[in-house]
Protein backbone atom coordinates (compact mmCIF):
# COMPACT_ATOMS: atom_id res chain seq x y z
CA UNK A 1 0.00 0.00 0.00
CA UNK A 2 1.81 3.11 -1.13
CA UNK A 3 2.54 5.83 1.42
CA UNK A 4 0.12 9.52 1.72
CA UNK A 5 2.65 11.32 3.67
CA UNK A 6 1.71 14.95 4.43
CA UNK A 7 3.99 18.20 5.02
CA UNK A 8 2.35 18.10 8.60
CA UNK A 9 3.72 14.66 9.45
CA UNK A 10 6.80 15.28 7.43
CA UNK A 11 7.06 18.50 9.46
CA UNK A 12 6.52 16.67 12.97
CA UNK A 13 8.82 13.54 12.00
CA UNK A 14 11.78 16.02 11.73
CA UNK A 15 10.56 17.96 14.38
CA UNK A 16 11.13 14.34 16.68
CA UNK A 17 14.29 14.18 14.99
CA UNK A 18 15.77 17.58 15.84
CA UNK A 19 14.46 17.35 19.83
CA UNK A 20 14.61 13.76 20.64
CA UNK A 21 11.21 13.12 22.61
CA UNK A 22 7.74 13.62 21.32
CA UNK A 23 7.41 16.02 24.53
CA UNK A 24 9.91 18.48 23.02
CA UNK A 25 8.46 18.26 19.40
CA UNK A 26 5.13 19.11 20.60
CA UNK A 27 6.50 22.12 22.11
CA UNK A 28 8.72 23.32 19.16
CA UNK A 29 5.71 22.97 16.61
CA UNK A 30 3.38 24.83 20.04
CA UNK A 31 1.55 21.62 19.90
CA UNK A 32 0.00 19.10 22.54
CA UNK A 33 1.87 15.67 22.85
CA UNK A 34 -0.97 13.60 22.48
CA UNK A 35 -1.51 15.13 19.05
CA UNK A 36 1.90 14.43 17.66
CA UNK A 37 1.49 10.74 19.60
CA UNK A 38 -1.90 10.35 17.39
CA UNK A 39 -0.14 11.40 14.12
CA UNK A 40 2.29 9.08 14.35
CA UNK A 41 0.30 6.28 14.99
CA UNK A 42 -2.10 7.02 12.21
CA UNK A 43 0.53 7.03 9.59
CA UNK A 44 1.93 3.93 10.92
CA UNK A 45 -0.99 2.07 11.01
CA UNK A 46 -2.75 3.32 7.82
CA UNK A 47 0.75 2.89 5.93
CA UNK A 48 1.44 -0.44 7.64
CA UNK A 49 4.95 0.51 8.36
CA UNK A 50 6.31 0.86 11.87
CA UNK A 51 8.37 4.68 11.78
CA UNK A 52 9.87 4.51 15.36
CA UNK A 53 11.40 1.01 17.13
CA UNK A 54 9.89 1.22 20.56
CA UNK A 55 11.77 -1.60 22.32
CA UNK A 56 13.95 0.22 24.46
CA UNK A 57 13.55 3.06 27.06
CA UNK A 58 13.27 5.52 23.98
CA UNK A 59 11.64 4.97 20.55
CA UNK A 60 14.45 5.83 17.88
CA UNK A 61 13.84 5.20 14.14
CA UNK A 62 13.69 2.28 12.22
CA UNK A 63 15.45 2.60 9.11
CA UNK A 64 11.95 3.49 7.16
CA UNK A 65 11.61 6.27 9.80
CA UNK A 66 14.92 7.65 9.27
CA UNK A 67 14.65 7.07 5.07
CA UNK A 68 11.66 9.73 5.35
CA UNK A 69 12.87 11.73 8.10
CA UNK A 70 16.15 12.61 5.90
CA UNK A 71 14.31 12.61 2.35
CA UNK A 72 11.43 14.54 4.28
CA UNK A 73 13.87 17.12 5.55
CA UNK A 74 14.63 18.13 2.20
CA UNK A 75 11.25 18.26 1.14
CA UNK A 76 10.41 20.65 3.42
CA UNK A 77 13.71 22.97 2.99
CA UNK A 78 12.56 23.30 -0.49
CA UNK A 79 9.40 24.20 0.28
CA UNK A 80 10.32 26.90 2.28
CA UNK A 81 12.89 28.03 -0.42
CA UNK A 82 9.95 28.24 -3.03
CA UNK A 83 7.59 29.95 -0.31
CA UNK A 84 10.23 32.56 -0.05
CA UNK A 85 11.06 32.59 -3.77
CA UNK A 86 7.41 33.10 -4.56
CA UNK A 87 7.14 35.96 -1.87
CA UNK A 88 10.09 37.43 -3.51
CA UNK A 89 9.17 37.63 -6.80
CA UNK A 90 5.52 39.06 -5.37
CA UNK A 91 7.81 41.89 -3.80
CA UNK A 92 9.25 42.34 -7.11
CA UNK A 93 12.38 40.27 -6.62
CA UNK A 94 13.16 38.56 -9.99
CA UNK A 95 13.91 34.43 -9.34
CA UNK A 96 17.11 34.42 -11.45
CA UNK A 97 19.26 37.29 -12.71
CA UNK A 98 22.11 36.10 -15.46
CA UNK A 99 24.96 38.38 -15.30
CA UNK A 100 27.92 38.88 -18.04
CA UNK A 101 31.39 40.43 -17.75
CA UNK A 102 34.21 41.06 -20.06
CA UNK A 103 36.60 37.68 -19.83
CA UNK A 104 39.55 40.24 -18.88
CA UNK A 105 38.07 41.30 -16.10
CA UNK A 106 38.16 37.64 -14.38
CA UNK A 107 35.34 36.39 -11.76
CA UNK A 108 37.53 37.52 -8.71
CA UNK A 109 36.67 41.31 -9.15
CA UNK A 110 32.54 39.97 -8.57
CA UNK A 111 32.81 38.18 -5.26
CA UNK A 112 32.45 41.28 -2.53
CA UNK A 113 29.68 42.05 -4.82
CA UNK A 114 28.00 38.88 -4.71
CA UNK A 115 29.06 38.58 -1.49
CA UNK A 116 27.14 41.57 -0.37
CA UNK A 117 23.43 40.31 -2.63
CA UNK A 118 23.42 37.41 -0.95
CA UNK A 119 23.39 38.93 2.20
CA UNK A 120 20.26 40.95 1.48
CA UNK A 121 18.45 37.74 1.50
CA UNK A 122 16.85 38.01 -1.63
CA UNK A 123 15.00 35.24 -3.57
CA UNK A 124 17.11 35.83 -6.74
CA UNK A 125 19.97 33.33 -7.89
CA UNK A 126 22.49 34.96 -9.68
CA UNK A 127 23.77 32.90 -12.55
CA UNK A 128 27.55 34.61 -13.89
CA UNK A 129 28.88 33.71 -17.15
CA UNK A 130 32.20 35.74 -19.21
CA UNK A 131 32.55 36.05 -22.58
CA UNK A 132 35.00 37.88 -24.88
CA UNK A 133 34.74 41.48 -26.56
CA UNK A 134 31.66 41.75 -28.34
CA UNK A 135 30.62 38.49 -27.08
CA UNK A 136 29.25 40.48 -24.07
CA UNK A 137 27.30 42.77 -26.30
CA UNK A 138 25.99 39.69 -28.07
CA UNK A 139 24.66 37.97 -25.43
CA UNK A 140 22.58 40.84 -24.01
CA UNK A 141 21.09 41.56 -27.16
CA UNK A 142 20.43 37.71 -27.82
CA UNK A 143 19.10 37.52 -23.79
CA UNK A 144 21.13 35.17 -23.23
CA UNK A 145 21.80 37.79 -19.94
CA UNK A 146 19.52 40.59 -18.29
CA UNK A 147 23.48 43.13 -16.97
CA UNK A 148 26.40 43.21 -19.35
CA UNK A 149 29.84 44.38 -17.14
CA UNK A 150 33.19 45.88 -18.70
CA UNK A 151 31.44 45.85 -21.77
CA UNK A 152 34.36 47.35 -24.57
CA UNK A 153 33.45 49.37 -27.85
CA UNK A 154 30.86 51.84 -28.55
CA UNK A 155 27.29 50.47 -28.13
CA UNK A 156 24.98 48.78 -30.66
CA UNK A 157 22.18 50.41 -32.34
CA UNK A 158 19.53 48.74 -30.25
CA UNK A 159 16.72 50.60 -28.65
CA UNK A 160 15.82 47.69 -26.06
CA UNK A 161 19.59 48.13 -24.67
CA UNK A 162 20.56 51.04 -22.09
CA UNK A 163 24.34 51.38 -21.46
CA UNK A 164 26.28 53.44 -19.07
CA UNK A 165 29.76 54.38 -19.52
CA UNK A 166 31.91 53.45 -16.04
CA UNK A 167 34.94 54.33 -17.39
CA UNK A 168 37.89 54.66 -20.05
CA UNK A 169 40.64 51.52 -20.31
CA UNK A 170 44.08 52.49 -21.62
CA UNK A 171 45.49 49.58 -23.58
CA UNK A 172 49.56 48.95 -23.45
CA UNK A 173 51.54 46.35 -26.04
CA UNK A 174 53.62 44.21 -24.25
CA UNK A 175 55.91 41.28 -24.84
CA UNK A 176 58.86 39.12 -22.94
CA UNK A 177 62.10 41.04 -22.24
CA UNK A 178 63.62 38.81 -24.59
CA UNK A 179 61.18 38.63 -26.85
CA UNK A 180 62.87 40.41 -30.07
CA UNK A 181 60.42 42.87 -30.69
CA UNK A 182 61.46 44.31 -26.85
CA UNK A 183 65.37 45.15 -28.14
CA UNK A 184 63.84 47.08 -31.67
CA UNK A 185 63.93 51.12 -31.01
CA UNK A 186 60.57 52.87 -30.19
CA UNK A 187 58.09 53.26 -31.34
CA UNK A 188 57.07 49.83 -33.16
CA UNK A 189 55.80 50.90 -36.89
CA UNK A 190 52.80 48.24 -38.06
CA UNK A 191 55.25 46.27 -40.28
CA UNK A 192 57.49 44.95 -37.45
CA UNK A 193 55.25 43.92 -35.10
CA UNK A 194 53.27 41.59 -37.86
CA UNK A 195 56.50 40.17 -38.64
CA UNK A 196 56.14 38.09 -35.12
CA UNK A 197 53.13 36.11 -33.76
CA UNK A 198 50.29 38.10 -31.62
CA UNK A 199 48.28 36.84 -28.90
CA UNK A 200 44.66 37.46 -28.99
CA UNK A 201 41.49 36.77 -27.03
CA UNK A 202 38.83 35.28 -29.36
CA UNK A 203 35.42 36.81 -29.63
CA UNK A 204 32.56 34.87 -28.59
CA UNK A 205 29.47 36.98 -30.50
CA UNK A 206 27.01 34.27 -31.92
CA UNK A 207 25.04 36.65 -33.92
CA UNK A 208 27.27 39.99 -34.02
CA UNK A 209 30.37 40.66 -35.86
CA UNK A 210 33.54 39.55 -34.63
CA UNK A 211 35.36 42.43 -33.06
CA UNK A 212 39.49 42.58 -32.89
CA UNK A 213 42.18 44.53 -30.87
CA UNK A 214 45.16 46.11 -32.71
CA UNK A 215 45.34 43.08 -34.93
CA UNK A 216 48.39 44.10 -37.83
CA UNK A 217 47.26 43.32 -41.27
CA UNK A 218 49.19 40.00 -42.46
CA UNK A 219 50.54 39.05 -38.41
CA UNK A 220 50.12 35.81 -37.59
CA UNK A 221 47.94 34.85 -34.67
CA UNK A 222 47.59 32.87 -31.56
CA UNK A 223 43.68 32.91 -30.37
CA UNK A 224 42.94 32.55 -26.95
CA UNK A 225 40.13 31.77 -24.95
CA UNK A 226 40.93 33.58 -21.37
CA UNK A 227 43.39 36.08 -20.25
CA UNK A 228 45.61 33.23 -18.10
CA UNK A 229 46.20 31.87 -21.85
CA UNK A 230 46.86 35.58 -23.25
CA UNK A 231 49.58 36.10 -20.74
CA UNK A 232 51.07 32.98 -20.48
CA UNK A 233 51.83 33.46 -24.52
CA UNK A 234 53.14 37.03 -23.67
CA UNK A 235 55.34 35.66 -20.29
CA UNK A 236 56.42 32.65 -22.38
CA UNK A 237 58.09 35.11 -24.99
CA UNK A 238 55.44 32.99 -27.78
CA UNK A 239 53.63 36.09 -28.58
CA UNK A 240 53.05 39.90 -28.28
CA UNK A 241 50.07 41.58 -27.71
CA UNK A 242 47.87 44.45 -25.78
CA UNK A 243 46.63 43.93 -22.63
CA UNK A 244 44.63 46.64 -19.91
CA UNK A 245 47.10 48.79 -18.22
CA UNK A 246 46.05 47.67 -15.00
CA UNK A 247 46.30 44.32 -15.06
CA UNK A 248 49.81 44.62 -17.24
CA UNK A 249 51.11 46.83 -14.13
CA UNK A 250 52.61 44.13 -11.96
CA UNK A 251 53.87 42.41 -14.52
CA UNK A 252 55.65 45.72 -15.64
CA UNK A 253 56.99 46.85 -12.44
CA UNK A 254 58.36 43.01 -11.92
CA UNK A 255 60.30 42.81 -15.54
CA UNK A 256 58.06 39.72 -16.37
CA UNK A 257 57.21 42.11 -19.31
CA UNK A 258 58.06 45.21 -21.47
CA UNK A 259 55.61 47.85 -22.73
CA UNK A 260 56.50 49.63 -25.97
CA UNK A 261 54.88 52.46 -27.65
CA UNK A 262 53.40 51.23 -31.23
CA UNK A 263 52.42 53.66 -33.69
CA UNK A 264 48.65 53.88 -35.04
CA UNK A 265 47.08 51.21 -32.02
CA UNK A 266 43.89 52.45 -30.55
CA UNK A 267 45.10 52.75 -26.77
CA UNK A 268 41.70 53.54 -25.01
CA UNK A 269 38.38 51.81 -25.11
CA UNK A 270 35.46 52.88 -23.03
CA UNK A 271 33.92 50.60 -21.01
CA UNK A 272 30.15 50.20 -20.17
CA UNK A 273 27.67 48.54 -17.95
CA UNK A 274 24.55 47.41 -20.17
CA UNK A 275 21.28 46.24 -19.34
CA UNK A 276 17.93 45.69 -21.84
CA UNK A 277 14.72 48.20 -20.79
CA UNK A 278 12.41 45.43 -20.74
CA UNK A 279 14.09 43.34 -17.80
CA UNK A 280 13.76 44.81 -14.52
CA UNK A 281 13.56 43.94 -10.92
CA UNK A 282 14.27 44.41 -6.98
CA UNK A 283 17.74 42.72 -7.87
CA UNK A 284 18.60 44.20 -11.28
CA UNK A 285 18.18 47.59 -9.84
CA UNK A 286 20.50 46.67 -6.95
CA UNK A 287 23.46 45.52 -9.41
CA UNK A 288 22.96 48.64 -11.31
CA UNK A 289 22.97 51.00 -8.20
CA UNK A 290 26.11 49.03 -7.06
CA UNK A 291 28.26 49.62 -10.54
CA UNK A 292 26.65 52.16 -12.21
CA UNK A 293 29.89 54.73 -11.50
CA UNK A 294 31.66 56.54 -13.57
CA UNK A 295 34.91 54.58 -12.19
CA UNK A 296 33.90 51.45 -12.02
CA UNK A 297 36.17 49.71 -14.27
CA UNK A 298 39.32 50.96 -12.26
CA UNK A 299 37.89 49.61 -8.97
CA UNK A 300 37.40 46.30 -10.82
CA UNK A 301 40.86 46.06 -12.06
CA UNK A 302 42.60 47.35 -8.60
CA UNK A 303 40.26 44.49 -7.10
CA UNK A 304 41.64 41.93 -9.01
CA UNK A 305 45.64 43.31 -9.48
CA UNK A 306 45.76 44.44 -5.25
Amino acid sequence: MPIKLSFEVLEVLEAIDRTGTFTEAAKSLHRVPSSITYLVHKVERDADIELFDRRGRRATFTQAGRAIVDEGRRLLRAVRQLEIKAQGIRDGWESELRLCFDEILQIGSMWPYVKNFYELENPTQLRISTEVLGGVWDALISRRVDLAIGTVGEPPLDSNIVAHPIGTLHHVFVMAPHHPLARLPEPLDSESIAAHLGVVMSDTSRELDPESVAIHEGQPLLFVSNRESKLDALREGIAVGMLPAPLAESYLRKGILVKRQVVGVREYSNCYIAWRRDKIGKALDWWIGQLNKPDMIERLFTRITS
